[in-house]
């Protein structure tokens, strides 16, 4: 059984689950006044599942589409992030806080990875790679 009937519908989609999740996120979480009473080390679990969280979505939406290429970006640009925020975040756990600067850091990081831009840019370079195949094919 096919879920989606078209690559189209199926980025699509993605696309949705993405900004639905990442506007939950804003709202609830990171732009609520409540959140300030959240211990620091619960604000970073959730910042982190969140971020998994939109990197499961994009991997099933994007893995599936006949682009594999799109896939393997998403990959690789995700887990060195990841990395990169938990590598970060485990040394503001463990050893010491971490300095104002490399806080703002792994802020653009997450913001990056939790984005909808991440994934339009994809699409977007996708459809403008297509295109030139395309014309060079006819």
């Amino acid at each position: 059984m096919k879920l989606y009937k078209s690559d189209k519908i199926r980025f699509i989609s993605g696309l949705i689950f993405i900004i639905i999740i990442y506007s939950c996120y804003y709202i609830f979480f990171a732009e609520n006044n409540n959140s300030l009473f959240i211990p620091r080390k619960i604000k970073h679990v959730i910042r982190f599942l969140i971020t998994i969280v939109i990197y499961l979505v994009g991997t099933f939406h994007l893995g599936k589409l006949k682009d594999t290429w799109m896939s393997s970006i998403w990959h690789i640009i995700h887990i060195s992030g990841l990395c990169i925020i938990a590598s970060l975040g485990l040394f503001d756990w463990l050893v010491a806080d971490l300095s104002l600067s490399l806080k703002v850091f792994v802020n653009s990081i997450q913001e990056i990875l939790i984005s909808p831009g991440l994934y339009v840019a994809m699409g977007l370079l996708n459809k403008s790679l297509n295109k030139t195949s395309m014309s060079k094919n006819v």
